[in-house]
């Protein structure tokens, strides 16, 4: 696995280290041992898949509070999405700033969020898949969102004449401390 660092402590970039030959390529998608060594223990315990119709599909800004909170490992595996992670850790030196990245089948990324971010993305194409590895069970009674569009953070999503949003993410009111 090649790790990079983003501008959000803790949140990181996952590319594969390919070893290619005339077949395609193999590759590990997450090793804790290597992972742990330079980060700390993270145990996922569930994994899902979210599939999305329609190019413009926006899910989030999702985010589970403790004691549940949810490290994710997300990686597109058919299609292509704009992926979204936002500090939401009071007392961390990037709280309320966000991560872009684009995500696709393709590239092979994935991008790695500690509990204490919310999550979102856009899919950028028809018929893109969403694969989550999550380090704690959903718990709805710590389920817990903020506006795609909230003016506290600002986010720069990918243009679109329009949104496919379920209510609840549409209507999160403005995020407050």
């Amino acid at each position: 696995m090649i790790i990079t660092k983003t501008k959000l402590d803790g949140l990181l970039i996952i590319e594969p280290k390919r070893f290619e030959d005339e077949r395609g390529f193999f590759a590990r998608a997450w090793s804790e041992e290597e992972f742990s060594t330079l980060f700390g223990a993270v145990r996922f315990v569930e994994g899902n898949i979210a599939f999305n119709r329609k190019k413009n599909t926006l899910r989030g800004m999702h985010y589970q509070e403790a004691p549940h909170g949810q490290a994710k490992l997300v990686r597109c595996t058919s299609g292509a999405i704009y992926d979204v992670g936002i500090d939401l850790r009071p007392d961390s030196p990037t709280f309320k700033q966000w991560i872009g990245i684009e995500l696709t089948a393709q590239n092979h990324l994935a991008l790695f969020i500690p509990s204490g971010f919310a999550h979102g993305y856009q899919t950028l194409v028809d018929n893109s898949e969403v694969h989550y590895d999550i380090s704690s069970s959903y718990a709805p009674e710590s389920s817990r969102g903020v506006r795609w569009n909230d003016p506290a953070f600002r986010i720069e999503w990918p243009h679109a004449y329009e949104r496919i949003m379920v209510a609840r993410d549409r209507e999160y009111p403005n995020f407050k401390l």
